[in-house]
C-alpha cells in the first residue's frame, strides 16, 4: 500500500471563467516549498517481537537496503502510472538523493496511514563516502557544459534514461532506450576515446545484434530472464565507458 501526503502546497485555484490576473507580491513573505511524504506499508505483520526486528535492522545493512529498494520500486511504479495517466513527462522517478529523510519502522494500520510509527529508524541517505575530487567532478563538468567549453553526448542522456527505466523495473522500456543508446555511443566513438575504452567499445559493437533482438522481443511483450540479464549487462558496459571518459576528462 502506498500513502501520499503533501505539506505546504498552495491551495488549488478555483475554476474561473476568466483567466486569473497577477497579484501584488509580498516581498516579506518567505518561499513555501511543498514536501510530499510517501509511506509504503507492507501489510504483512512483522515478527512477534517488533522491537527485536527493528534492532536487527540496525546491524543488518543489507536487509535495510533491500527494504529501501523494494519501497523505491513500489513508488516508481506508482509514479510511472501517474506520469502516463496524466501525460506529464516532468514527473520524475524517485531517487535517494531527492529525499529529505528515509525511515523504516512499524506501527498500526491507521496510524501508519497518518505517518505515525510506534518506532522507527532514520536511515542515512548516502551510499558511501566519496573523496573530495570525486565529489567536485560533477560540479566541474556542469560548469564546463554551461560555459560551452564542453558539449554533452547524445548517448549520455539515452543511457541515463535506460538506467532509470531499468532501476524502476521497466525492462521493456530500458531495452528500447539502450538499443538506440548503443548506436549513439558507437557513432560518438571519437569523443569517447580514453585509455581502456577500445575493448568495451568493441564489445558494444558485438552486442548490437543481441540488443536489437532484445528490442524486437520487447516490442512483442515481456523479456525472458536471459534477455533481461543481457540488457542489464549492456547498460553496465555503456555506463563503464562513460565513467572512464569522465575519469580521464571529457572532450567536447
Amino acid at each position: 500500500m502506498l500513502v501520499a501526503r503533501t505539506f505546504g502546497a498552495p491551495v488549488p485555484p478555483r475554476r474561473l471563467r476568466r483567466k486569473a490576473r497577477p497579484k501584488q507580491a509580498d516581498p516579506e513573505a518567505g518561499p513555501t516549498v511543498p514536501v510530499t511524504e510517501l509511506t509504503v506499508i507492507d501489510t504483512e505483520q512483522v515478527p512477534d517481537d517488533p522491537e527485536a526486528w527493528l534492532d536487527s535492522l540496525r546491524a543488518n545493512e543489507e536487509h535495510r537496503d533491500e527494504l529501501v529498494e523494494a519501497a523505491l520500486a513500489h513508488v516508481a511504479r506508482a509514479l510511472a502510472a501517474r506520469r502516463v495517466a496524466s501525460a506529464d513527462p516532468a514527473i520524475p522517478d524517485p531517487t535517494l538523493d531527492a529525499m529529505l529523510a528515509i525511515r523504516v519502522g512499524y506501527g498500526e494500520g491507521d496510524a501508519l496511514v497518518d505517518g505515525r510509527y510506534e518506532d522507527a529508524l532514520e536511515l542515512p541517505r548516502d551510499v558511501g563516502r566519496r573523496g573530495r575530487a570525486a565529489a567536485l567532478r560533477p560540479q566541474e563538468r556542469m560548469a564546463a557544459l554551461l560555459g560551452a567549453r564542453e558539449r554533452s553526448l547524445v548517448c549520455e542522456e539515452l543511457i541515463l534514461r535506460a538506467r532509470a527505466d531499468l532501476d524502476a523495473g521497466r525492462v521493456r522500456e530500458a531495452t528500447m532506450q539502450i538499443r538506440v543508446g548503443i548506436e549513439a555511443m558507437l557513432a560518438e566513438r571519437e569523443a569517447l576515446q580514453a585509455p581502456g575504452q577500445d575493448d568495451d567499445l568493441t564489445e558494444l559493437d558485438a552486442r548490437r545484434t543481441i540488443t536489437g533482438d532484445a528490442a524486437n522481443e520487447a516490442l512483442r511483450g515481456e523479456l525472458s530472464e536471459t534477455r533481461a540479464a543481457e540488457v542489464a549487462e549492456t547498460v553496465a558496459v555503456c555506463e563503464r565507458v562513460l565513467r572512464r571518459r569522465a575519469a580521464h576528462g571529457a572532450r567536447g
